[in-house]
């Protein structure tokens, strides 16, 4: 599961729209649908990051051929390798990744795969399963919603100093990346008036 993404996971990690993830998958460039907890869940691999970065930025256009074999390629080196050194995508033609996408892309998506793995969970039994932080009922909501209420990381750490950072970096991505749906809550036309 850590190097598994939703579409908007990877939207966001590669700092593209979430179109342009869909277009790949509508492609069959990138594939993984993969059954989950609650009914059918599109997931994506890791390489799906980079590729979608790569791909958004290159300024010419790719066929579908040359998009499949650059998301073969991208499959078969390892994680640490995968934008660290250019990649031949056709003979004399050479995308030099680590400038296009910075050498560390597929490194911090990892990265923030294992971290959504160890610090968010999603258990019926707490919160109705709505995501929270691992042993405790905090919402993964409810720190997006301090955050962009005007609190910082520090001033949520300050008020609850058993979390560290990188929980709370992880469930605001995750938040930002997972959005509630359905009709709100309460009474939103009260605001207004």
């Amino acid at each position: 599961m850590t190097d598994e993404f939703s579409a908007r996971e990877v939207a966001f990690l590669a700092d593209v729209s979430v179109r342009a993830v869909d277009k790949a998958i509508e492609e069959r460039v990138l594939a993984g649908i993969r059954a989950k907890a609650r009914g059918r869940r599109r997931m994506l691999p890791l390489h799906a990051v980079p590729y979608a970065a790569i791909v958004t930025r290159l300024p010419v256009m790719l066929s579908l051929a040359t998009k499949r074999d650059l998301v073969r390629k991208l499959s078969e080196r390892p994680t640490e390798r995968m934008t660290a050194e250019p990649l031949e995508i056709a003979p004399a033609v050479v995308i030099d990744v680590p400038a296009l996408v910075g050498s560390d892309l597929a490194e911090r998506a990892e990265r923030y795969g294992k971290a959504r793995e160890d610090y968010i969970v999603a258990d019926p039994e707490i919160m109705g399963g709505t995501p929270v932080l691992r042993g405790t009922r905090m919402t993964v909501y409810a720190i997006l919603g301090r955050l962009e209420g005007g609190d910082t990381i520090a001033d949520i750490i300050e008020d609850n100093p058993h979390l560290s950072r990188e929980a709370l970096e992880t469930a605001a991505l995750y938040a930002r990346t997972h959005p509630l749906v359905g009709r709100p809550g309460g009474r939103p036309w009260a605001k207004a008036a």
